[in-house]
C-alpha cells in the first residue's frame, strides 16, 4: 500500500506527484530585490529535493513590502530578470512544480537582515524606509510608526500586487500564494489587534477581510487562467482578543467561494504578547478545523520534522498535504528519507541514481522514458 503521504495530490488543476511541500523560508540574500547566486544554489537543492512543490520565499510586491532591504522583489523589470534568471537554471535539471509567495510587510517592513539583530531600520537610515499598515499602529512600541494607509495607498496596493501577479506569469510560475499570515500586511488588516481602522475596512469581521479578499480577487483574475492561487494564514494570533481560529475558517470558507485552490494554516507573528506552546506539529489542530470548514486542500505546516509524524497527518485526515520549511535546510534531501522510512519511491535526477542505498533498493523512481 503507498504510503498517504507520498499519493498524489491536485491542487486547482495543478498536479503534485506527493503531498510535500516546501514552505518559502525567506533568505535575506536579494540585492535591491534582485535573487542572485545564492537563491540560484538554495533553490537548486531544493528542486530535487522529491517534495511535490516548491514554494519561492516571500516576495515583495513593491520596494516597501519588503521585511528587509535584502528580500526578494518582484516588482521591476530587474527583479523579474533575476529571478528569470534562477527558474532558467532550475528548470533545465527539474520539473518540479514552482510557486511563489506574494508578500506585502506592511508595518514589519524596513528591518534589519535576523542575523544583524532584524531590528526596524528608521526611514532616515541607510537601508530602512517608511512602513505602512492599516493603521498606524508599530508592531514594537520602539519602532518607527508605520503611515496608515488612505485610498490611494489601498488602490497602488492593489495595483503592486496585480502586476507582480502578471511578472509571476511571465516567468512560467506554477502558482502563486498569498502571504497573510505571520503578522504581515495582508494579516495586518485580518487582525483587530493592528487594524483599528474606521472606515469600511476596519471594525467588523466582514469589513477586516475586505482589503484580503480584494487583493485575492484581483491576483486571480490576473493568474486563475494559468495555476492555482492559494492563501497562507495564520490560524490564530495567539493573543487575547487577536485573530481567531473561528475567523480563520470562515475566511477560509470566503476564499475558497472566490476560487482559492488550497490553505496553508500557520499561526503567529502578528503580535509580541503571543504565547505559543511549541511542540511538534503545534499548528496541526489549526489546521484540522479550517479542514472541517472548506471543501479545498488544506496544507498543515509547523515543527513537522518527522515522516511518520507527517504520514499520520494525512492519514487522520488533518490536512491534506504538510509544508516543511526549516526541516527542508537542515535536511534538503527529507522527502528522499521519508520515502525510504515509509516504503515509498521518490524521483532522483539521473546524476543521482548511484547513490540509492542498498536497504532501500527501489526507493528511486524510474525516470521517464
Amino acid at each position: 500500500m503507498v504510503a498517504k503521504l507520498f499519493e498524489p495530490i491536485t491542487i486547482g488543476e495543478l498536479s503534485l506527484t506527493n503531498r510535500i511541500v516546501i514552505a518559502p523560508m525567506c533568505q535575506y540574500s536579494a540585492e535591491d530585490g534582485r535573487m542572485t547566486d545564492w537563491h540560484l544554489m538554495h533553490l537548486g537543492q531544493l528542486a530535487i529535493s522529491g517534495a511535490g512543490c516548491l514554494t519561492i520565499e516571500a516576495t515583495a510586491v513593491s520596494p516597501e513590502g519588503r521585511i528587509t532591504y535584502a528580500d526578494v522583489g518582484l516588482y521591476d523589470d530587474a527583479s523579474e530578470a533575476a529571478m528569470g534568471r534562477v527558474l532558467s537554471a532550475v528548470r533545465r535539471w527539474s520539473d518540479i512544480p514552482i510557486a511563489v509567495q506574494l508578500a506585502h510587510a506592511g508595518r514589519k517592513a524596513s528591518t534589519a537582515k535576523p542575523w544583524d539583530g532584524g531590528a526596524q531600520i528608521a526611514p532616515d537610515v541607510a537601508n530602512g524606509w517608511q512602513a505602512e499598515a492599516p493603521s498606524a499602529l508599530p508592531f514594537l512600541d520602539r519602532d518607527n510608526a508605520p503611515v496608515a494607509l488612505d485610498r490611494a495607498g489601498l488602490d497602488r496596493i492593489r495595483t503592486d500586487f496585480a502586476d507582480a501577479t502578471v511578472r509571476a506569469a511571465r516567468l512560467g510560475i506554477d502558482a502563486i500564494q498569498l502571504h497573510a499570515a505571520h503578522g504581515y500586511l495582508l494579516h495586518q488588516f485580518l487582525s483587530p489587534l493592528s487594524n483599528r481602522r474606521d472606515d469600511e475596512y476596519g471594525g467588523s469581521f466582514g469589513n477586516r477581510m475586505r482589503f484580503p479578499l480584494e487583493v485575492f480577487d484581483i491576483v486571480q483574475d490576473a493568474f486563475g487562467a494559468r495555476g492555482p492561487v492559494t492563501v497562507r494564514v495564520s490560524g490564530t494570533d495567539w493573543v487575547e482578543g487577536g485573530w481567531t481560529i473561528e475567523e480563520t475558517a470562515v475566511f477560509a470558507q470566503a476564499l475558497e467561494a472566490r476560487g482559492c485552490a488550497a490553505i496553508n494554516v500557520s499561526s503567529g507573528g502578528l503580535h509580541p504578547a503571543q504565547q505559543i506552546a511549541l511542540a511538534p506539529g503545534y499548528q496541526v489542530p489549526l489546521a484540522r478545523q479550517v479542514k472541517d470548514a472548506v471543501v479545498m486542500p488544506v496544507i498543515a505546516v509547523g515543527l513537522i520534522t518527522d515522516p511518520a509524524q507527517a504520514e499520520a497527518i494525512i492519514a487522520n485526515g488533518d490536512a491534506d498535504a504538510v509544508a516543511i520549511a526549516r526541516a527542508a535546510l537542515y535536511d534538503p534531501r527529507w522527502p528522499w528519507h521519508a520515502a525510504a522510512a515509509l516504503g515509498a519511491t521518490v524521483p532522483v535526477p539521473p546524476q543521482y541514481e548511484r547513490s540509492e542505498p542498498r536497504e532501500h533498493r527501489g526507493l528511486y523512481a524510474s525516470r521517464p522514458a
